[in-house]
């Protein structure tokens, strides 16, 4: 393949600059990592170990095969939420390799709120069941959960994507073939008692899990009986007496390595894409991205130049070159998987959104995943445009996106606003990840756009509602602050609309992980003609 030749030198003021401002961003994201895995704090962790309990994370790692990654989804998740006191929504989830097969794995973090859901909770809870489906992954529940949080009954309770959907996710599961697996380690309440009870197989650990549908004070106040939880659902009972539980652990340790028993048995196939090759660096050091890519989401920067940081050996063998350049579409392999690549260099034309959809066909014809890298501020406005069919092209890519039978995988690089967002496989169309950097923004538009077009509709109110030129001059003020604060990545991913923030230099490793997974799929190949656009 023709190879990306890098213009960037790393010595010139601008560039360290650019560097120098994009490390405070990296700065921010390690600290608000570690507040995530804190978890609920010294007292909670210090209480959680008196009780002979591991933490989530430390569970995990005994969990999965030594020396290999965990991939851990939406890690700031509850990010500004709740005081600060719900880190990463008392629920981590996130994938690893157990015994050579992958598998989701969805964790309660007991040391936060005593591993309840909240909303955001539920949320994150059934977006690594979609994952898990989507990809054919066997599910590893690890329980210590105190059911829905009874505070936030309308958020968690009645509605198809609250916590029942979760239960309805497991069953369907299930029932297509993929396991659902559990270890029990501590109370696990009313509706917190479905997630074992409706896996395929899971063991308990003696003298600290339970499993009830009623806990004792509800059994005392329905029907005034006085029991302990051990007496009312422990591991001994459920294993020995009422057959719940399939197998007793004398402790976490031991239960895990049950569970990595029973995914042993499970005789699951995980085949690999057969287009795999031989994987080879690229040539271009990642630790430029910060530098390239600077903190000014007004100042552009080429694609290319990381895609040339990403893809192997810097191959890149780019679609139409001479024409629609506001975005750049290639082949090339990321840690030996192909891979189709769609990049925006700007705004998209109608040029931009026929290119790309082409070369959509082409990679969903030959069964090419798809990677878009966002940074576009939406597709062109205005008469031109408009008299040019920018309505009907970018339908066009819309269109050829959602039905693309192929995987896509999303990275918001810079900017992501409006339909151009929707166009580059946003959230909204079920990407199979979506990633976000720490210098993204994310939102319906721009806070220069979005703050005029709600400003032009005060100002022509004036009449019915008057006001001072200061008190308009303070409401735009206040509008602006609202459109950068609700497309801030943060915001974003403390509402779960992404699967994670991740250091730019970390995203050929995140991409390689994420490609591997989807490798594991069926192959569909399902021939389908090209309109040439």
């Amino acid at each position: 393949m023709p190879q990306i030749h890098s213009q960037i030198d790393p010595a010139t003021p601008d560039f360290r600059a650019r560097a120098a401002a994009y490390d405070a961003l990296l700065a921010q994201l390690s600290e608000r990592l570690d507040w995530a895995q804190a978890g609920g704090g010294p007292k909670m962790v210090d209480r959680h170990h008196a009780r002979n309990k591991i933490l989530v994370r430390d569970r995990i790692e005994l969990l999965i095969d030594p020396g290999t990654a965990f991939l851990e989804l939406t890690p700031l998740a509850g990010w500004g939420l709740y005081d600060g006191k719900l880190p990463a929504a008392g629920l981590v989830t996130g994938i690893g390799t157990v015994r050579g097969t992958a598998c989701m794995i969805i964790a309660n973090d007991a040391t936060v709120k005593g591993g309840s859901f909240y909303r955001e909770t539920v949320k994150k809870h059934i977006r690594a069941q979609e994952i898990a489906a989507q990809n054919r992954l066997p599910v590893l529940y690890l329980v210590d959960c105190g059911g829905a949080n009874l505070n936030q009954m309308e958020e968690v309770f009645y509605d198809e994507n609250q916590f029942g959907g979760t239960f309805h996710r497991q069953c369907q599961m299930s029932a297509l073939g993929i396991p659902q697996l559990a270890v029990v380690f501590g109370e696990c309440t009313a509706g917190g008692a479905y997630i074992p009870a409706l896996c395929d197989e899971f063991v308990m650990v003696d003298g600290a899990a339970s499993i009830h549908l009623g806990g004792p004070p509800i059994v005392k106040a329905a029907i005034s009986e006085i029991v302990d939880r051990h007496e009312l659902g422990g591991a001994a009972l459920h294993t020995r007496q009422s057959g719940v539980s399939d197998h007793i652990a004398p402790d976490e340790p031991a239960a895990l390595g049950r569970l990595r028993d029973m995914v042993a048995a499970l005789n699951y196939a995980q085949p690999f894409a057969p287009g795999r090759q031989p994987a080879a660096a690229p040539r271009y050091d990642a630790a430029d991205l910060p530098g390239i890519v600077g903190t000014d989401l007004s100042r552009p920067f080429d694609q290319k130049e990381v895609i040339a940081r990403l893809v192997d050996a810097s191959d890149y063998h780019e679609f139409k070159p001479d024409w629609g350049d506001t975005i750049t579409c290639g082949f090339a392999h990321i840690e030996g998987f192909p891979i189709g690549i769609l990049a925006n260099n700007g705004v998209l034309f109608s040029q931009a959104c026929l290119k790309a959809t082409h070369f959509i066909e082409l990679c969903d014809q030959r069964g090419i995943p798809l990677l878009f890298l966002q940074n576009t501020t939406g597709f062109m406005v205005g008469k031109e445009a408009e008299l040019g069919g920018i309505s009907k092209d970018s339908a066009k890519l819309v269109y050829a996106m959602s039905n693309t039978r192929v995987p896509r995988y999303t990275v918001i690089t810079g900017s992501s606003y409006g339909a151009g967002n929707y166009g580059m496989s946003g959230r909204g169309f079920r990407p199979h990840f979506l990633f976000m950097w720490p210098n993204a923004r994310l939102g319906g538009m721009n806070p220069d756009v979005g703050s005029s077009v709600l400003m032009d509709l005060r100002r022509a109110s004036i009449s019915q509602n008057p006001a001072t030129e200061q008190e308009l001059a303070d409401h735009e003020a206040s509008l602006r602050r609202m459109f950068e604060e609700k497309s801030d990545p943060y915001f974003c991913t403390a509402r779960i609309f992404d699967d994670g923030i991740i250091d730019p230099r970390d995203t050929r490793r995140v991409l390689g992980l994420c490609l591997a997974v989807g490798a594991m799929r069926p192959t569909i190949r399902l021939q389908s003609p090209v309109y040439r656009m």
